[in-house]
């Protein structure tokens, strides 16, 4: 599904040299739900930047379904997350005019589609993520939680084959962190889509198959788990 083949980011501050990413090499199956835990600055981020195409490496390769993405366009990348990635982001990133239904129907309305299948497809999902009796409620109307929730929903709306969270914990309370680890780990076990997991929790990491801890922009050790059914974050 995802493999990094030595792959760097560097980037330049006046004189300075910053290295983001160090030579990583990686690779993810379709399916897999991996962490990468660490702390801030350690290059989780830009790991997940640089699969979702909303950043460039400075060399290396990553390759999406066997893809080499090095010639890709912005144009291919844009087509690639509207048709196979779902991005969750820790500052939920929802419009504010607009109710969590239309926040939610938003990816497929970019993909030009319309009528009754758009209106179906969102009522689903946001079952799916328990927040049906929420949909005509706009962002400032809803807690944080409820707010992230939206957002996972409008992530998985298109039927992505892989979905990237960056975070997703990180503006939230204990209790309502793990309710969206436990709802990332349903998405991955029903629908065996691909996720990519970036935290700063260990908690919210063993939620995952393989855990890789990271440091200096390095891959530093990989641990294969086996999940437990509640998640304290």
């Amino acid at each position: 599904m995802v493999k990094l083949d030595r792959v760097s980011k560097i980037y330049r501050r006046g004189d300075a040299i910053i290295t983001g990413l160090d030579r990583v090499t990686l690779e993810v199956a379709a399916g897999d739900f991996s962490a990468f835990a660490g702390p801030s600055g350690c290059g989780k981020s830009t790991l997940l930047n640089l699969i979702a195409g909303l950043d460039l490496p400075t060399s290396g390769e990553i390759f999406l379904d066997g893809r080499p993405t090095g010639r890709f366009s912005s144009h291919d990348w844009t087509s690639v997350r509207r048709e196979s990635i779902g991005i969750v982001f820790q500052a939920f990133h929802l419009i504010a005019g607009l109710t969590a239904e239309e926040n939610v129907a938003f990816p497929l309305l970019l993909r030009g589609e319309h009528g009754r299948a758009v209106q179906s497809r969102v009522e689903e999902v946001l079952e799916l993520v328990r927040m049906i009796h929420r949909r005509r409620h706009r962002p400032s109307e809803l807690s944080g939680g409820e707010q992230q929730r939206v957002a996972i929903a409008r992530a998985v709306v298109h039927r992505p084959k892989m979905v990237l969270a960056d975070e997703p914990t990180g503006n939230l309370d204990s209790h309502d962190g793990s309710d969206i680890i436990e709802l990332l780990r349903n998405l991955n076990r029903q629908f065996h889509q691909t996720v990519l997991l970036v935290t700063h929790s260990l908690a919210a990491a063993e939620a995952a198959d393989y855990v890789w801890t990271m440091k200096d922009g390095q891959l530093i050790t990989r641990t294969v788990r086996q999940p437990a059914m509640e998640f304290r974050c």
